[in-house]
């Protein structure tokens, strides 16, 4: 009898706890929020809904996530993507939710994800974001390009040798390449220049993957063994598996341990995200040695442990490593991807293309091979195009969610009950009609002059307010320098006028290869 009405007892549990108690606080509706479209029929009974909407990133080549929020975002300004959940649009939101003076906070998504100490990214409490800032801001300072221009002009160099050796004979007029042509992964090496780039400058640390051509690294667990690690692999397998799990905010450590159980597949990307570690604190501890042996290196890992007087910060080892890990995580992957873009509009718009080479030729010398950043950083249609780039394919679609105060707070025309969580995708954002007249349409021109200055109102590739990109400079360094070196040297071509690339939707926007054909310009 009693083996009978256990099992029957349990499931008769599960069932209200999974199904009849969601359903009745969806109809109870205390926040009122049943009044919002959601973006599937379940998201607002359950947080599986938007789960399902990140699962389909990694399985089709479409961006459906983003492209039926945008979607849904033309007629709504609110949609719900969650029980608690509401995604927004418009100007005005953006500045509500992460504009200077909000009192939104970061939300639940950073807390659960964390480690055992926070970085500069993910930490959640206003004040000590703001001692973190402050230790690092001397690092990112604007002054600092300079300093660092000669790490970014050797990568630079370093990538230019790579295409030379893939150059071959120019292609004939009307004519597609042959496909043995297509020998330059462009989307393998802008990101072998973002990652050998971000380890010089942050840890002052030569990892060589331009000149190896490959993207293994040393990697040392914390008993002291050694093993090498594939630091893509390893960086975007962590991404994929928290971002497939990580919305139904109480369960993730349940469903992360679920799915070891259940998928092969998720029980590789987890043993990655492990790998990813070791190949982090490997660097951390490498860098501390040179550091205690009297090693002094203006670099990322420098402003970590001491300020520009000498000053030390006296961080804890933990947040020291945390800090290493974000700076290699964001400093290379998100630009990597608008390196990448950025060249796929231009090969695909060659009149675009034909009008930023002219810009660069007419300040670069015919004979110099990598652009000194002092020539072309103040170059209106260069800067023009990256931000056209940015805007079109924000390498980071991820919708960064916050919380609301406890009292509740207004969000553009509406008043949000507190403790929700909201956001804003930036894919959202840059298709706004309003800021961004046909949006679709690749146009750097929009950029130019004063009606340029006033689209940052909209633009949110590096977030905005207090808690937006502190790396964005380096990142528009490294992609000036790359791009006018590569414009003013070469000529490349895609597959075909119609090729389309691969695209992996999660946190961020993957493109999954571009092969080019390459050959030198005739100066």
């Amino acid at each position: 009898m009693y083996s009978i009405l256990v099992p029957v007892g349990v499931a008769s549990i599960l069932f209200v706890y999974f199904i009849i108690s969601p359903v009745f606080i969806y109809f109870q509706d205390r926040k009122n929020f049943r009044k919002y479209p959601s973006i599937n029929a379940i998201a607002g009974i359950t947080d599986l809904g938007f789960m399902y909407e990140y699962y389909k990133g990694f399985t089709s080549k479409s961006l459906n996530r983003s492209k039926r929020l945008n979607e849904l975002h033309k007629i709504h300004p609110v949609i719900r993507i969650g029980p608690n959940s509401l995604s927004f649009s418009g100007v005005q939101a953006i500045k509500d939710i992460y504009g200077h003076g909000t009192p939104c906070t970061k939300d639940a998504f950073y807390e659960v994800t964390a480690g055992t100490h926070s970085h500069l990214a993910d930490v959640i409490d206003k004040a000590e974001h703001a001692r973190k800032r402050k230790v690092l801001s001397s690092a990112y300072a604007l002054k600092n390009l300079e300093d660092w221009e000669f790490k970014v002009a050797e990568k630079a160099d370093q990538f230019l040798k790579a295409c030379d050796a893939a150059a071959t004979a120019p292609l004939k007029a009307g004519t597609n390449p042959d496909p043995s042509d297509l020998k330059f992964d462009y989307r393998k090496y802008s990101n072998f220049f973002s990652i050998d780039a971000i380890a010089d400058i942050g840890i002052s640390e030569k990892l060589g993957m331009l000149v190896r051509g490959d993207d293994t690294c040393s990697a040392e667990r914390m008993d002291g063994t050694m093993h090498e690690v594939h630091f893509r692999d390893a960086l975007h397998s962590l991404a994929r598996a928290q971002v497939c799990l990580v919305w139904a905010y109480p369960w993730y450590k349940f469903n992360t341990f679920l799915s070891k159980l259940v998928s092969s597949d998720f029980r590789r990307m987890m043993h990655l995200d492990r790998c990813w570690n070791d190949m982090v604190y490997h660097r951390a501890r490498k860098r501390m040695a040179r550091y205690e042996a009297g090693e002094s290196h203006d670099d990322f890992f420098q402003a970590l442990m001491h300020d520009k007087s000498g000053q030390d910060h006296n961080l804890d080892w933990g947040e020291i490593v945390a800090e290493v890990s974000i700076m290699m995580n964001a400093g290379s992957d998100t630009t990597a991807m608008a390196m990448v873009n950025v060249m796929y509009y231009l090969l695909k718009h060659p009149d675009i293309l034909k009008k930023l080479r002219e810009e660069v030729d007419a300040v670069v010398d015919a004979d110099e091979v990598v652009t000194p950043y002092d020539k072309v950083k103040h170059l209106p249609y260069l800067q023009a195009v990256l931000n056209e780039s940015l805007r079109i394919s924000p390498p980071v679609v991820f919708s960064l969610p916050r919380k609301t105060p406890a009292e509740g707070y207004q969000i553009s025309s509406e008043f949000i009950p507190g403790n929700t969580s909201v956001s804003i995708s930036a894919y959202v954002a840059h298709r706004d009609e309003e800021v961004f007249p046909d949006a679709e349409t690749f146009n750097p021109d929009r950029w130019l002059g004063d009606k340029g200055r006033e689209l940052q109102r909209g633009f949110i590739a590096f977030s905005a307010g207090a808690r937006g990109c502190i790396g964005r400079n380096i990142s528009y360094l490294e992609q000036t320098v790359l791009l006018a070196s590569v414009v003013h040297r070469y000529e490349m071509a895609l597959a075909s006028p119609d090729w389309e690339p691969e695209v992996l939707e999660g946190t961020n926007l993957w493109m999954k290869e571009m092969p080019v054909k390459v050959w030198l310009r005739q100066m």
